[in-house]
């Protein structure tokens, strides 16, 4: 497609009409964090991915101009604390924009230094291996340096929703045939 038209064709999709096609795609919920200076920052993230089994890599979206995403840029270096069903209430502190993310909210250290979110159902802390900006956000590539995990029911969202993710109870699929 020529690129005038892949420009029509893009000015054509109202970002709105985009939000919602893509709420139809449940994720979990998580909270990004780094500490720059001795200043911890994080914010809430659905757009999380895993990239590469070997080597161990992941894959974040971060709002531009977000302090948090400035502080990993500069950091290089993250965690990512998958949030528990029962985080609904740190999510939300998250995702508020020009607070203090972390007032009265003991948060641990782990050997990075980077704080993670206690209670977390799993948290994998990242060495920033390569960054780049796509649209609005930053798109961030980590090398996974270490993962803490616990039992426990993750926390999903849906529509612009929280929502449950909930066990089949079966075995799992395997991804390669």
């Amino acid at each position: 497609m020529p690129s005038t038209d892949l420009a029509a064709a893009n000015a054509a999709i109202d970002p709105l009409t985009m939000r919602r096609a893509m709420g139809r795609f449940a994720t979990g919920v998580a909270v990004v964090t780094t500490s720059v200076d001795g200043t911890p920052h994080g914010m809430t993230v659905n757009s999380l991915t895993s990239v590469s089994l070997d080597p161990p890599l992941l894959l974040v979206c971060l709002t531009i101009g977000a302090r948090s995403t400035d502080a990993v840029t500069r950091a290089g270096r993250f965690a990512v604390s998958i949030l528990s069903a029962r985080q609904e209430q740190l999510a939300l502190r998250f995702a508020r924009r020009g607070e203090d993310h972390f007032a009265g909210l003991e948060v641990t250290y782990e050997r990075h230094e980077v704080p993670v979110i206690p209670d977390a159902f799993a948290h994998l802390e990242c060495e920033v291996e390569r960054h780049f900006v796509a649209g609005d956000h930053v798109v961030v590539i980590g090398q996974v340096r270490s993962i803490c995990e616990r039992e426990g029911e993750p926390l999903g969202f849906l529509a612009g929703r929280f929502s449950d993710i909930v066990d089949r109870g079966h075995e799992p699929v395997h991804w390669t045939f």
